[in-house]
């Protein structure tokens, strides 16, 4: 089957299909002033074939758009809206007017309840929000929704304590007696544990000693566990097996992990060493390979690790160092921030300038440009090894 499949992904890249649907979901981010309304992002995901989508809020245009798409969607509780919600009350109505209306003609499958709380240092938020966790819940569970849809937040990498190696991983000292009713939670609804984790960061803070190719998912020699033996040829995966090993110290081995936020920026401050369109196109082709494999973590290896990239666009009003306006992987106009082989938003679509729709005819599999030609070439080539490999090894054991 594995030959059948690339000859497929070949004949597919001749004539410009690459799409990002089958592998990776994406967060679709919105605080930017310069953003295609919900119908016209609609119309770019169903171009890139794209099924899994995470906002960061319950904008009910989004919500409605999505109707009768099939694309599933992930909604958000601001963090301001945690302490209300801690009310059983407040969230019946939260769910009844934000969820339930729309449900199941838009297929929402999971409410994420804030962003990064448990590294927000604001202590009311941060126990207030398994009392709101559970009052979502058991909102759902009233409203008959409990069964399709997940409660679960997603949390910084910076939860940890450690992370190096993977099975040394453990939760922050002061954060253990939050992580734990919060981990329980998840554990007996069956939710997932959600991390938001960039090896960039790492590169960034200390690329001296932190390897570029191990950060990008290139080929490299990785590193080998001292406990476990795991070998990690990347640092995505083991930054989710930390994460994995610090649940089982607290007795929570079992709850699935699941990557909320990954990505690169494509351009950054003088300061942000790794910021560059190449970078970034190298990290999101890799993992988009990875994730096209069906991959878990080494310590997981069996269970597909589900990703959620970030993010769809770039966003001119997010606050910080230029980095966090830059990890797009379009411009808010639909043409691609960099090369990653995607299809731009199709130059039919009521919002496309001519001088967009000219820079979408350029962006293709097939382009004649020399260096495009390599590239693309460079990128199936990995492909067919890369899966000759996992077929070989199958066949191995």
């Amino acid at each position: 089957m594995t030959p059948v499949f690339v000859l497929f992904v070949l004949f597919c890249s001749e004539f410009g299909f690459l799409r990002l649907g089958f592998a990776l979901g994406i967060n679709y981010g919105q605080v930017a002033n310069n953003l295609p309304t919900p119908e016209q992002v609609l119309t770019m995901l169903t171009s890139l074939e794209i099924t899994n989508t995470r906002i960061y809020d319950a904008n009910p245009e989004v919500l409605a758009a999505f109707a009768h798409t099939g694309i599933e969607l992930i909604v958000t509780v601001p963090n301001e809206s945690i302490g209300l919600l801690a009310d059983a009350r407040q969230a019946l109505q939260w769910v009844a007017t934000n969820v339930k209306p729309y449900f199941p003609a838009t297929k929402i499958t999971g409410i994420a309840v804030g962003n990064e709380v448990f590294t927000s240092d604001d202590p009311t938020l941060m126990s207030n929000l398994v009392p709101a966790m559970v009052s979502i819940h058991a909102a759902l569970v009233q409203l008959g929704l409990d069964s399709y849809i997940h409660t679960s937040s997603a949390n910084s990498l910076a939860v940890l304590e450690n992370s190096y190696p993977p099975s040394f991983g453990s939760f922050r000292p002061d954060l253990v007696n939050l992580m734990a009713p919060f981990l329980q939670f998840l554990a007996a609804t069956k939710s997932p544990f959600w991390i938001n984790a960039y090896p960039y960061f790492a590169y960034k803070d200390d690329p001296e000693r932190v390897p570029l190719d191990y950060v990008l998912f290139n080929p490299n020699s990785g590193m080998k566990d001292p406990s476990t033996s795991l070998h990690y040829d990347n640092m995505l995966y083991a930054q989710v097996d930390a994460v994995i090993f610090a649940m089982g110290r607290l007795g929570y081995g079992g709850v699935e992990v699941r990557v909320s936020e990954t990505g690169w920026p494509s351009k950054g401050d003088p300061d942000e060493i790794g910021a560059s369109p190449e970078n970034a196109r190298v990290y999101n082709r890799n993992l988009l390979l990875r994730q096209m494999g069906n991959e878990g973590t080494p310590l997981v290896p069996h269970r597909r690790l589900e990703v959620y990239l970030f993010a769809l666009f770039n966003e001119d009003l997010k606050p910080g160092p230029t980095s966090e306006r830059n990890y797009g992987l379009f411009q808010p106009d639909g043409t691609v921030a960099y090369n990653m082989g995607l299809t731009a938003l199709p130059a039919s679509s009521s919002y496309y300038s001519s001088s967009a729709a000219a820079a979408a005819s350029s962006v293709s599999l097939t382009s004649s440009a020399a260096r495009e030609s390599k590239e693309i070439g460079s990128f199936w080539g990995t492909l067919v090894l890369f899966l000759t490999i996992q077929a070989l090894m199958r066949k191995a054991f």
